[in-house]
């Protein structure tokens, strides 16, 4: 069955939309048709709206509506769920401050203005260009590996170990630090998701801080023994007599090292198995290397790692005649306008290497908040698929792909191949 294939009727007593349906996370995409299709400006009955057309999501991250929680109408899920953060943290302690809410992804101008140039000017094209021929070298001895094996898991021989390993660097981590790290931030993506449970709260909670101290300790570090990275670099970093401050600079390594990792792993998994999907792009990609940089931007349009983004509404906020309302949280489906027909065809649920202006999917969002790892994900990407598809003409799926149950950051937590 393909994404564009008739939908069953919608039972009258569930809602339009429910990301805790069976079977959501392991493929959303008839779901967002029927957004699309039924109300594409939906205001769902636990408080909050979704926005699926292209042109609706990528006008509302243009428009200067907030990011900031604390924007959010009192008693909504949303603020709820960020106060619980805040509340299970506890006081803090001495003159250390919970940097929770800190980084640039949770503030609006100016103080995300302000955050994201200091940071910007040590994450630059440059530098981030300068890491290729480093994960060339990490991609082929993964393939290495993958090769040895001739069966196994894609997710844990090739798209974890290459951004874990590049953001690591760039860092400036200690690989001695790795194994635990990699488990909080596995911990630390859930705060993207809504959390029922908790227990999981808490647990994620606890993470957090200790993500915190890891960092604070590992900045402690730099300070005494700064080296060729990018942390170090930050410390250092000043504009006009700005710095960042101690909690603002643990916020900014927290955000760069879980974000420059975790989403790249769901869009070379991701990718990696549209391909398989489709042979004949597949083949099309082996005999026009080229079209790796474009097959790159059709993979994140085609299934996108960041599934939502979101907005809460300053003013009221009119969307195709409908008026939402100050202090409302409001979900930009990121995946959903990728696959809009209105906007991309009738092909818009099929797989294509070649599509003609596939840059323009909204995968990185958009406005002030565009994802500033965007270079980052593409040279990771293009790299790894480029020599994977040269090296492996026979790679096949050597079983089911499974999915990591996560809404947002939905991705592959298992995908079995073979070389051939």
């Amino acid at each position: 069955m393909t994404d564009l294939e008739p939908l069953e009727p919608l039972d009258p007593f569930e809602p339009l939309f429910n990301p805790f349906a069976p079977g959501y996370t392991d493929n959303p995409y008839p779901s967002y048709s029927r957004l699309r299709a039924e109300e594409p400006v939906h205001e769902h009955p636990f408080g909050f709206w979704v926005l699926s057309r292209h042109d609706d999501v990528s006008a509302l991250l243009r428009s200067g509506n907030s990011v900031d929680y604390r924007n959010a109408d009192e008693g909504s899920a949303a603020r709820l769920q960020a106060d619980a953060m805040i509340e299970a943290a506890g006081p803090a302690t001495g003159d250390t401050i919970d940097a929770y809410g800190m980084s640039m992804l949770d503030r609006d101008p100016p103080d995300h203005t302000r955050l994201r140039g200091l940071v910007a000017k040590v994450f630059t094209p440059r530098s981030v260009a300068a890491l290729e021929p480093f994960i060339t070298e990490l991609v082929d001895a993964s393939l290495d590996r993958l090769a040895d094996a001739g069966t196994t898991d894609l997710i844990e021989a090739v798209a974890f170990p290459i951004p874990f390993a590049v953001i690591s660097r760039m860092l400036g981590i200690p690989e001695t630090d790795h194994a635990r790290i990699r488990e909080l931030s596995g911990l630390l993506v859930r705060t993207l998701e809504p959390i029922g449970d908790p227990d999981l709260l808490q647990e994620i909670n606890r993470a957090r801080l200790e993500m915190q101290d890891v960092v604070r300790e590992l900045i402690g570090f730099k300070r005494a023994n700064p080296g060729e990275d990018l942390l170090t670099a930050l410390i250092a970093a000043e504009e006009d007599g700005d710095r960042l401050s101690d909690e603002e600079l643990v916020a900014q390594v927290v955000l760069l090292y879980v974000a420059g990792h975790e989403t790249t792993v769901n869009l070379i998994g991701n990718g990696t198995l549209a391909l398989l999907r489709a042979p004949a792009e597949l083949a099309k990609l082996r005999q026009s290397p080229e079209l790796a940089a474009n097959a790159v931007e059709e993979m994140l349009r085609y299934d996108s790692p960041v599934q939502q983004s979101r907005r809460i509404i300053l003013d009221s906020y009119e969307v195709r005649g409908r008026a939402i309302p100050k202090g409302a949280f409001v979900i930009a489906g990121l995946a959903s306008a990728n696959r809009d027909e209105a906007y991309w065809g009738p092909d818009a649920g099929e797989f294509r290497v070649e599509r003609s202006g596939a840059r323009n999917h909204v995968a990185f969002g958009g406005g002030p908040h565009h994802c500033l790892g965007a270079a980052l994900a593409r040279l990771e990407a293009r790299v790894a698929v480029e020599r994977m598809a040269a090296r492996f003409p026979g790679l096949e799926l050597a079983g089911e792909p499974v999915w990591n149950g996560r809404i947002n950051l939905r991705g592959l937590s298992e995908l079995p191949v073979k070389v051939g």
